[in-house]
């Protein structure tokens, strides 16, 4: 059960900490000052929202999002989500594939090369079909989590713990629901192709209370040691690399490489999500269908990440605050009292 249970955990990690989450670009934009309570709130929510998730996942068996879908919402309302998931799974992934190429710029190698190998490793993932994702998030999240802690921790160790958390400042807490429903539908897509390898109510509750407490406290971590640094971070396509200016240019190497990893889990995790459900409708081997749709997204990442990222995320956000309420509702409207 434990063991399941941390690998559930590692693949909502995985799918969570990806270019615009790693890179801290996805956290100053719907975070910053004033955030504390914010981040707190999202933890909670987000461990509801896995739990919900999971259980309809598992109580359905479910091999892919739609049955998740169609629980949570109804059918006609899970249609137009459905088609919704696979245009948002399309684009953020789209956006990992730009997040790979711009970090490989940190090393000198060209954006469209960078795109390109990131590109060519998640089709090769594939091989192994969707066992490789699992086995992969096990091994590159564990190590990802400590680097990116280690780091911050240091950073604030260099600055004196300047840590604060003033409850009459904390204007910014309705920021905990768009960003919620910014990570709801990857979610979504992810979990519900897992239901039917659950095996113990167990799992679900390690899984769900394990990634909210994690990514909640990186979270709070993140935020606070990149408003430290606030006045710098227009001046960088990824904050993250605002607070390792701090460091020796080997510490820039060996995040920069942590960082292209989680950027080819997320990749990964929504290119693990359409084919997931594309698996009604077309016939062949993981690789090929996962070449066919990276051959579809390289042209799009000529947009350039942070730009996608600032434009798409907020959108998102606020597009997908019904399917938060509907899954933040499930447990009320489906109590036994009721």
């Amino acid at each position: 059960m434990w063991a399941n249970g941390l690998k559930w955990m590692f693949l909502i990690i995985g799918t969570m900490i990806g270019a615009g989450y790693a890179s801290g670009r996805e956290l100053w934009e719907f975070f910053g000052a004033e955030s504390g309570l914010a981040i707190l709130l999202f933890a909670v929510l987000f461990i509801v929202s896995v739990k919900v998730i999971m259980s309809i996942s598992y109580n359905h068996q479910s091999e892919h999002y739609l049955p998740v879908l169609k629980v949570l919402m109804g059918k006609r309302i899970a249609q137009m989500y459905d088609v919704m998931i696979i245009i948002y799974l399309f684009s953020t992934t789209v956006i990992m594939l730009a997040g790979g190429g711009a970090t490989l710029e940190v090393i000198y190698v060209p954006y469209w090369l960078g795109t390109l190998i990131i590109g060519a490793m998640v089709v090769v993932l594939f091989l192994w079909d969707t066992k490789g994702m699992t086995s992969m998030n096990a091994f590159i999240i564990p190590l990802l989590i400590i680097f990116l802690i280690a780091i911050l921790v240091a950073f604030q160790k260099l600055n004196g713990f300047p840590i604060e958390f003033n409850l009459n400042a904390q204007h910014n807490w309705p920021a905990a629901l768009t960003f919620t429903a910014l990570n709801i539908l990857p979610l979504i897509a992810v979990i519900g192709a897992i239901g039917h390898e659950v095996k113990h109510k167990g799992e679900i509750w390690i899984a769900s209370i394990g990634s909210g407490v994690i990514l909640g406290s990186i979270s709070f971590l993140y935020n606070e040691s990149l408003l430290q640094v606030a006045s710098d971070i227009m001046l960088y396509e990824i904050p993250l690399f605002a607070i390792l200016k701090h460091y020796p240019y080997y510490m820039m190497l060996i995040m920069s490489a942590l960082l292209w990893l989680a950027i080819y889990t997320t990749a990964a995790a929504g290119v693990f999500g359409l084919l997931s459900r594309m698996k009604a409708w077309v016939k062949g081997p993981a690789w090929l269908i996962a070449l066919l749709l990276i051959a579809i997204m390289a042209p799009l990442t000529t947009f350039g990440f942070s730009t996608l990222i600032s434009v798409l995320y907020p959108l998102y956000g606020v597009l997908n605050l019904f399917v938060l309420a509907s899954i933040l509702l499930y447990p009320i409207m489906n109590h036994r009292a009721l």
